[in-house]
């Protein structure tokens, strides 16, 4: 069952969208405020997140708060990785997200954290069993990233690439399980208790097929994966949507719309802002008719709302 629909993904991260096309985040906001609009529209019980901020930044969010956009959206979503790429510590998750809890008084959900072996799977395994009992404490749900490896004959989703030299190569390596289905020594002691997110590329179903078996196998309630605006424009795209939703009906699954077609972007990427920022509005109104409406799930408890703050970070 789809139990909570996420707006876009790191959304303050210029691999996903490209702020220098819309430095003050307006057009992103206007964007996403038009698609929760269609949303709760159709499936008005469904939860709608805001996508995983990376890095933790309250002065985004205080923006897209300035905008109004929060007051439309019922949790908050972080991504973190303290043992690869942020410069902060893990024992800072708790204080992290009880900061963003108290000032925005939103739910925090952890969308994506995970520890990459590319320098060796027993320090992610270490890592893995250290961040365990921080992330429990941290936030109420918790989605690690992610069940398998990169395959290397793809490219990470990020910024510059390979001339990011090991930051980009740690990308590849962050699954519990090898990109050949064989288990590292961290997956043993995964809680499963927690959510995986899995990116599933397109028409991949020996890979959907292999998350369905392993998120079975592992006890996996929780699942976090996305369908991508920019597909949604390819022949036969509903199909692929379809199987996906199918494949996952027994999980309770945090989808994710994101990705500018580039045939509707200011730019032809699909990290650009759409040159007619509804059109993704007509996304979310599809999904929401083919797959949530009439749908059960029940909406975030949320506590009262701050006053509002200036737009300015």
């Amino acid at each position: 069952m789809i139990d909570a629909v996420m707006l876009w993904n790191e959304p303050n991260n210029l691999s996903h969208w490209d702020r220098e096309l819309d430095p003050d985040w307006s057009r992103f906001a206007d964007m996403c405020g038009l698609a929760a609009d269609a949303l709760r529209a159709k499936a008005p019980a469904t939860p709608l997140v805001l996508g995983g901020i990376s890095p933790i930044d309250p002065l985004f969010l205080r923006r897209l708060a300035g905008y109004g956009l929060l007051e439309r959206l019922d949790v908050l979503a972080v991504h973190g990785f303290p043992f690869d790429w942020n410069l902060w510590h893990a024992e800072e998750w708790p204080r992290k997200l009880a900061a963003i809890r108290d000032e925005f008084r939103m739910p925090v959900w952890i969308t994506e954290t995970g520890v990459s072996s590319w320098a060796s799977e027993s320090n992610m395994l270490w890592g893995l069993r250290r961040n365990l009992p921080l992330l429990r404490a941290a936030a109420p749900r918790v989605y690690w990233y992610t069940l398998y490896d990169l395959a290397p004959e793809r490219e990470a989703t990020t910024r510059h690439g390979a001339a990011e030299g090991s930051s980009y190569w740690r990308h590849f390596h962050f699954g519990l399980l090898r990109s050949d289905g064989t288990p590292k020594p961290a997956l043993e002691h995964f809680d499963p208790e927690l959510g995986i997110c899995q990116w599933i590329h397109f028409r991949d179903e020996a890979r959907l097929e292999g998350t369905v078996e392993w998120l079975t196998r592992l006890g996996v309630r929780r699942v976090r994966t996305g369908l991508s605006w920019a597909e949604w424009h390819l022949p036969d795209a509903w199909r692929w949507f379809d199987r996906i939703v199918e494949a996952l009906e027994a999980f309770d699954v945090t989808l994710t719309l994101c990705f500018t077609p580039p045939s509707e972007g200011v730019r032809p990427h699909h990290t650009s802002p759409p040159r007619d920022v509804a059109a993704f509005a007509g996304f979310a109104d599809w999904v929401a008719e083919r797959y949530l409406r009439g749908g059960a799930a029940r909406r975030v408890r949320r506590a009262p709302r701050p006053a509002r703050r200036s737009t300015s970070p």
